[in-house]
């Protein structure tokens, strides 16, 4: 199970198990190899006296300063200890340290090996310091890379050239999207169950996923989402209530499959990037050269995360707004607020709707793309004029996505109720969600108190729901 960096072909599912499970990191022999081949080529330049960004020269407008001092690289690092709290969950600076170590293990960057091996010793050591969130305009992560480099380097001496090297990474971004992105196909997942619950639940017209669909709208996750309601469904007695359900139910294939198509793009960006040289200087092992260019440019990035955020909004406010629809008698028959009888004076789940609502609407805000902020041109005398909020893009993913999952475990709660209330026998895969949630949540009966909710939300974190 050991992680393997080559630079070349680090997975999300490989980040999340190091970030989250702690599996144990190598460096493969043919990357300490053409890490050391960098830093010779580094180590030519400087003899020769060539200028080269960052490595013989300063930064930014600084650009045309000459470095002399050899303890300037350690200076210029700490002098980017600009981030501002809250501190990165630690499942996030892992996952950071894992894309550092896998781009410099491309042989790309200024830096000595030892960097990477002192970052996979810090990741197999359990011994990574803490990382500020707030700081970042998402050209480069500077600022959370800042506290990660130092924190790890402890009183290593840094080589010239190597303070950029370890600065000007968009590691944290790349990281935290990834952690992001998958959670939120997991997501994803689990609202295809409680998709599926939904319409048991109201007595659907099946109709919604007839195979027709998938053949003159041919969306690959439109015909994913339908294939997967339809396995879940097997076998149920449901009976359709009426000819035109409300279009929540009626366009789940449909807005789910959109979210599906878009996270299949969202996944290719990231797999790019995290095998990809995002630094500036680049270095050219076939010609020798140190070359000044621009590829901390996160925009590719950051417009992925932006439409992962984008997409997964009108899944959630979907399934808010069939689970409203399920605790309101007209829509379904069944008592209000999904009481054991008619005509108890309790509420019931009834008030748990307007928990429901503030929490779609918060999830619903986060998904304003911020790959158009502006910067002020002023920074280092006009010439770091863009900027990308790459780190919040890949921050606010992962709060909707935690947002998702409450959503998602509200809506199990009610239709759970009503499928119980309703008593039909339910599909394979429904009545497996519907056990899923009884094993933690039971029937709400005449004078219950509501069941916690924690438990829900465990369960569909766990992933496990996502199996049925």
């Amino acid at each position: 199970m050991t992680v393997v960096l080559t630079g070349r072909d680090l997975t999300m599912e490989q980040v999340v198990r190091v970030a989250r499970g702690h599996t144990v990191v190598e460096i493969a022999p043919e990357a300490l190899e053409r890490m050391g081949a960098a830093r010779r080529v580094a180590e030519a330049v400087i003899a020769n006296g060539t200028p080269a960004y960052g490595l013989t020269t300063g930064l930014g407008i600084r650009k045309t300063a000459t470095i002399h001092d050899p303890g300037h690289d350690r200076l210029v690092l700490r002098q980017h200890l600009i981030a501002h709290p809250p501190y990165a969950p630690r499942d996030v600076v892992r996952a950071t340290a894992l894309r550092l170590a896998n781009a410099f293990a491309q042989g790309t960057t200024v830096a000595r090996p030892l960097l990477a091996e002192r970052l996979v010793a810090g990741l197999n050591e359990d011994r990574l310091p803490a990382v500020r969130v707030r700081g970042s305009v998402g050209e480069s992560d500077l600022a959370s890379m800042a506290d990660l480099a130092e924190g790890i380097l402890g009183d290593l001496e840094l080589a010239q050239g190597e303070a950029i090297a370890l600065l000007n990474q968009s590691s944290f971004a790349t990281g935290w999207g990834a952690l992001a992105v998958h959670d939120a196909v997991e997501l994803l997942d689990a609202l295809d169950v409680a998709g599926a619950l939904d319409l048991e639940a109201l007595g659907a017209n099946r109709t919604l996923l007839h195979p027709a669909i998938g053949v003159v709208r041919p969306y690959p996750g439109v015909r994913a989402t339908l294939e997967r309601l339809d396995e879940l469904l097997a076998g149920t007695a449901m009976v359709p209530r009426a000819l035109q359900d409300p279009l929540t139910f009626r366009t789940l294939p449909q807005v789910n499959g959109a979210a599906r198509d878009a996270f299949r793009f969202v996944g290719e960006q990231l797999a790019i990037e995290l095998n990809s040289a995002q630094a500036n200087p680049l270095v050219v092992l076939d010609d020798e050269a140190v070359v000044s260019v621009g590829n901390f440019e996160m925009v590719p990035l950051a417009l992925a995360l932006d439409l992962a955020r984008l997409a997964l909004a009108p899944v959630l406010t979907s399934a808010c707004e069939r689970t409203l629809k399920l605790l309101q008698p007209h829509m379904t028959d069944l008592p209000e607020g999904l009481a054991e009888r008619p005509g108890l004076p309790e509420s019931a789940y009834s008030e748990l709707g307007i928990a429901l609502q503030a929490l779609t609407a918060e999830a619903r805000l986060l998904a304003a793309p911020v790959s158009h902020e502006t910067v002020s041109g002023s920074q280092a005398g006009g010439i770091e004029d863009r900027m990308t909020m790459a780190p919040l893009a890949a921050r606010r993913l992962a709060e909707m996505t935690e947002l998702g999952t409450r959503i998602v475990a509200v809506e199990l709660l009610l239709a759970a109720q009503a499928c119980d209330l309703r008593g039909h026998e339910l599909g394979a895969g429904t009545r497996r969600a519907r056990d899923l949630v009884r094993s933690v949540a039971p029937f709400l009966r005449e004078g219950d108190l509501l069941p916690d909710i924690e438990p829900v939300v465990d369960l569909v974190r766990s992933g496990e729901l996502a199996r049925s």
